[in-house]
């Protein structure tokens, strides 16, 4: 999740802008030149890392841009890595673009294409890696919604292994719920020791989400899912590994909240596309 800081740090940094683009490499020279009118960027990098069509825009696309930028600032310079949506239709570009009938910002549908090396077998909980679609499930087991919705999809997905395999990809928002940060370690840990369905387990443990003091949350999960997890398992080498690149994925995709799911590797606003599979 980016901070409001980051947010607000950029925004100041440029306004929108309309000019002649239809390379990557034009794009991101003009983004550069205007970054650098900020007298407080002393490094700066801008990269364009996806482009996709916009569905009902005719020759419009949708830019991830990259940004990567160290500013002045007491006691030390700050680093600021940041992904930010533009649009062109290869004559112009724009930061922001509306749809005039619905008043819909176009920016909150747009997110980077899930890609296949990131479907990795460590993800797979259930169906099939060959199978004909592919969900992959961003969440957070304290959050509501994701209590309320997520065990009831990923039973429905299991019933199709031919048809739907499903990737799921710990998200713990730690802001909010800090309890799952350790919940979601413990899971990892529990399926390298071999434990099954530890996902759907782990939205059954119950916990207070402001809870931090380790020992209580395992207490927890171990009941749950009768394991014997251990504070130094959420330690080790692997879970901290697959922990870690659950995280940098969600931030790579631009991942905003709790549950996002994506379908066939386009991230599904629905969260629904899964019931229409053929």
């Amino acid at each position: 999740m980016l901070s409001m800081l980051k947010l607000l740090t950029l925004s100041t940094l440029l306004s929108s802008a309309l000019f002649a683009a239809t390379t990557n490499k034009e794009v991101e020279v003009f983004l550069e030149k205007s970054f650098k009118n900020n007298p407080n960027i002393t490094a700066l990098q801008v990269k364009v890392v996806d482009r996709n069509a916009l569905e009902g825009m005719s020759g419009w696309e949708a830019m991830i841009v990259s940004i990567d930028a160290t500013l002045k600032a007491q006691p030390a310079p700050k680093q600021i890595k940041q992904k930010m949506i533009w649009f062109t239709d290869g004559t112009v570009i724009t930061k922001e673009l509306v749809n005039l009938k619905t008043g819909e910002n176009l920016a909150d549908s747009v997110s980077p294409s899930f890609k296949d090396v990131q479907y990795k077998k460590e993800n797979l909980i259930y169906g099939k890696a060959n199978a004909k679609h592919k969900v992959a499930i961003f969440s957070d087991p304290l959050c509501p919604f994701c209590r309320s919705f997520v065990p009831g999809a990923i039973e429905d997905m299991k019933k199709s292994p031919e048809k739907l395999a499903v990737y799921y990809y710990h998200f713990p928002l730690a802001s909010l719920h800090p309890a799952s940060v350790e919940l979601a370690k413990a899971a990892i840990a529990a399926e390298l020791k071999g434990q099954k369905d530890v996902v759907l387990k782990l939205y059954k443990v119950e916990i207070n989400p402001n809870e931090r003091d380790v020992n209580k949350i395992l207490a927890a999960f171990n009941k749950e899912l009768k394991t014997d997890i251990k504070p130094a398992d959420l330690e080790s080498k692997k879970v901290l590994e697959q922990y870690e690149y659950d995280m940098q994925l969600a931030e790579d995709l631009m991942v905003q909240g709790t549950p996002t799911l994506f379908f066939d590797g386009k991230i599904d606003k629905t969260k629904r596309q899964y019931l229409k599979a053929d």
